[in-house]
């Protein structure tokens, strides 16, 4: 069975992009691969979060991933930390990493000219850390989105230049993965883009009816069109796709069929969102709540799960050692 790993920086809640982006996906990967899901809270470190804030945010992850129908029967889900492993891993990477290959890399670039403040050796050497999380398990795909392509490309070509230098073919090369047709690109409320944390126009699989309803509401329009089946612009055409994705084939004919003859009301078109957006999230929030409450499950889960990925990395980690002559 071929080797999936994917993981997730405890940066804030899971939202709707995250959902229908990726974690709906992930269902369908537990039943068809060996998988190994993480949260990145290693990675998370570059930004300096309070210390009281690491565990909160871990745990809110895994609350969050339980609760949207990841099985830790089926897949290992597990803090990065609670493997070891993937330090060591670290290290044997970065001894085979080139500073200027690293300075090259755009997401270090760009976040150096955003916070010149704190460029710092964690942001540097992120694609050895991500590569050790992929190859401590010897991945064979991998689900990322293309701004993380040139990472996994940092990877391949580490996984490459390991074999090389010691004359071996022990670790693949991963491959991205993508979920074609399936995947999803949803777009933020205010009117372009997709929708994002950092963004601040995301709907959060925690929200609660009431935020979710005024979140919808203020939602980006126009004074609607002038022309019979004219064409959406982008704030539009984003409310439409959020309908598409969360409600009935009828209720998005309805109100398409309204915009093609001009007599679309946004009131209503939001009214209609927001409640199926209240409809499809609240089952997933109160299973947020319950798993959230239940301390004993999570770190029972956490800690099965930390075994599974640990077993699977101390393997690695063994030939590893042999092969660069630590016997």
């Amino acid at each position: 069975m071929e080797i999936v790993v994917s993981g997730i920086r405890p940066t804030g809640n899971l939202h709707l992009g995250n959902y229908f982006g990726a974690v709906k996906n992930f269902l369908r990967l537990q039943d068809e691969y060996k998988c190994f899901f993480f949260i990145a809270d290693w990675h998370s470190l570059t930004t300096h979060p309070h210390p009281g804030d690491v565990t909160a945010n871990v745990r809110k992850i895994l609350s969050e991933y339980l609760a949207c129908g990841i099985d830790p029967e089926k897949a290992a889900i597990y803090v990065q930390s609670d493997v070891k492993e993937v330090l060591e891993l670290y290290l044997y990477l970065n001894m085979n990493a080139y500073l200027g290959e690293l300075q090259r890399v755009t997401s270090f670039k760009e976040k150096a000219r955003k916070q010149p403040e704190n460029v710092n050796a964690g942001l540097l050497t992120y694609p050895t850390l991500m590569a050790a999380d992929i190859l401590i398990h010897r991945a064979d795909k991998v689900p990322v989105g293309k701004d993380q392509e040139q990472n996994m490309e940092m990877a391949r070509k580490f996984a490459r230049r390991f074999n090389t230098i010691y004359g071996v073919e022990f670790f693949p090369e991963p491959q991205s993965y993508s979920f074609g047709g399936d995947a999803i690109k949803v777009p933020g409320l205010d009117g372009s883009g997709k929708m994002g944390k950092s963004e601040g126009n995301a709907i959060y699989l925690i929200d609660d009816a009431a935020t979710i309803r005024k979140k919808v509401m203020k939602a980006v329009t126009d004074s609607g069109p002038t022309q019979p089946n004219s064409e959406k612009p982008e704030a539009i055409a984003n409310l439409f796709t959020m309908l598409k994705i969360v409600s009935s084939a009828d209720t998005y004919d309805y109100f398409n069929e309204k915009y093609n003859a001009c007599e679309i009301r946004y009131g209503d078109l939001k009214k209609q969102l927001a409640e199926d957006i209240v409809n499809f999230t609240s089952p997933i929030r109160e299973r947020i709540l319950a798993y959230a409450a239940d301390t004993e499950y999570m770190d029972k889960v956490a800690r099965e799960g930390a075994e599974k990925a640990r077993a699977s990395a101390d393997k690695t980690i063994r030939e590893v050692r042999k092969i660069i002559g630590f016997n």
